[in-house]
């Protein structure tokens, strides 16, 4: 394996600690979590909202396409959707469509600030810059992003649902009887996890990303294509490393 990965790996641990040094004032901390927690929450809502809609209606086309027939029930149309969705397509199709967005915006914003020097004068200043850009950022997708879970999970269902309904493939109460039937409160459980998990890699990893890139506005380019990049691989890859340790 090449040594690089060690060494980057080290340096974002370490990255990671030095948020924890000297701690802004509270009130400014706060300040800027809630900030970032509107870009991160509310900027994002439109593009999940858009993303989850069509998840689910597709979802339903699909699984009435290739799985129904007379000796198959349509509820199972209503399973496959519930079950699908909170399981892999809300957690994971969202975070993937957030580490383009939100995390291309992150690396790009802390890239920019590094090669304008901005970075150098709030350490000049005594200002922990880590903790004082990053901290917020990462903090706030924690919070945000499992929110904006439940938002896409309640509308692929309602989307799966409403398509569902529409295009005559099922009833309302076909549906409604196939999503209840095997709920359990541990699919929702995981996915809550996911999404915290998730979370942490996009905003954590496009700050790393940012805060040490060099040169100039290409390679402020090139940082934010390796955050988007970076994190959309650990994403599947802790997607499938928490499947098999909690499934």
């Amino acid at each position: 394996m090449n040594l690089s990965f060690f060494y980057h790996f080290g340096r974002y641990l370490m990255f990671l600690r030095s948020m924890l040094y000297r701690p802004e004032k509270m009130n400014v901390f706060f300040q800027r979590l809630f900030d970032e927690m509107t870009k991160i929450g509310i900027g994002s809502l439109p593009i999940v909202a858009i993303t989850s809609l069509f998840i689910g209606a597709v979802t339903t086309v699909q699984t009435a396409y290739q799985l129904v027939s007379g000796l198959i029930s349509k509820t199972v149309i209503g399973t496959i959707v519930s079950d699908s969705t909170m399981l892999e397509l809300g957690p994971t199709i969202t975070c993937l469509v957030l580490s383009g967005k939100v995390g291309a915006h992150i690396s790009s914003e802390i890239g920019n600030m590094r090669i304008s020097e901005q970075i150098d004068a709030l350490e000049v200043m005594g200002i922990n810059a880590p903790g004082y850009l990053a901290l917020p950022k990462i903090l706030a997708g924690i919070i945000m992003i499992p929110i904006l879970n439940i938002i896409a999970i309640t509308l692929s269902i309602y989307g799966g649902y409403v398509a569902g309904e529409l295009s005559g493939i099922l009833t309302h109460e076909q549906f409604v009887v196939g999503a209840q039937s095997t709920f359990k409160g541990f699919t929702l459980f995981f996915s809550m996890i996911k999404a915290f998990t998730f979370a942490f890699i996009i905003t954590s990893v496009s700050s790393y990303q940012g805060y040490f890139t060099k040169g100039g506005a290409l390679e402020v380019g090139e940082s934010s294509t390796k955050a988007v990049v970076y994190s959309s691989v650990l994403i599947l890859f802790f997607d499938y490393l928490l499947a098999e340790l909690l499934l």
